[in-house]
């Protein structure tokens, strides 16, 4: 309960070459650990702390609270981010997922182009996801801390598109960064776990 950092699902170096261990190490052990660190100082001794982080990040969306939506919005995106990747993943995925993202978007091809936008419009920094919306996947760009959970929807896919999650390996590039992404490190097995747990 409440909010954590936890480890990486995989080695600082695991996805070398595409993200380097120097930015999964700054990434993960300065600026998520940073986020974790404000937010459980935000609700230290109130009753928000013995929640979990999905919760505290609505209640304080509802409540106005930018603060503490920020940091714990952030805080749940990232973990949730580095669940999205995994060594030689990327490509096109199978079964069922495929099976919804050709219904909902036409084709994977499809997707990968709305997905790739998002990513690459979210103006300054902010986040691109594949959501499921109570009836269908459909994409989303959010700035800053944004997250779909707060027009119902339920993530299954996220990239980071703020500046720290790729300038130390593309500088301004942030299209390679995308296409690196997309072909070589969305966890596919993860995204479709996700999907299959929200269309229950």
């Amino acid at each position: 309960m409440g909010i954590d950092l936890p480890p990486l699902p995989y080695a600082y170096d695991a996805l070398e070459p595409k993200i380097s261990k120097q930015t999964l190490t700054v990434h993960h052990d300065k600026h998520h650990a940073k986020y974790v660190t404000v937010a459980k100082g935000m609700i230290d001794g109130t009753d928000l702390a013995a929640k979990e982080c999905k919760e505290i990040l609505l209640e304080a969306h509802k409540a106005g609270n930018a603060g503490l939506f920020n940091n714990a919005a952030q805080a749940w995106n990232h973990e949730f981010y580095w669940n999205c990747m995994k060594p030689g993943g990327g490509g096109k995925p199978t079964g069922d997922l495929l099976a919804q993202i050709e219904k909902d978007f036409g084709s994977f091809e499809e997707f990968t182009k709305q997905f790739d936008t998002a990513g690459q419009t979210a103006f300054g920094s902010g986040w691109a996801w594949l959501s499921w919306d109570g009836s269908k996947l459909v994409v989303d760009k959010t700035i800053g801390a944004g997250n779909p959970m707060t027009d119902g929807k339920t993530p299954v896919l996220t990239m980071d598109v703020w500046e720290h999650a790729y300038y130390l390996d593309y500088q301004n590039l942030r299209p390679d960064y995308i296409k690196a992404f997309l072909d070589s490190l969305v966890n596919w097995d993860f995204v479709a776990a996700e999907l299959a747990k929200v269309k229950k």
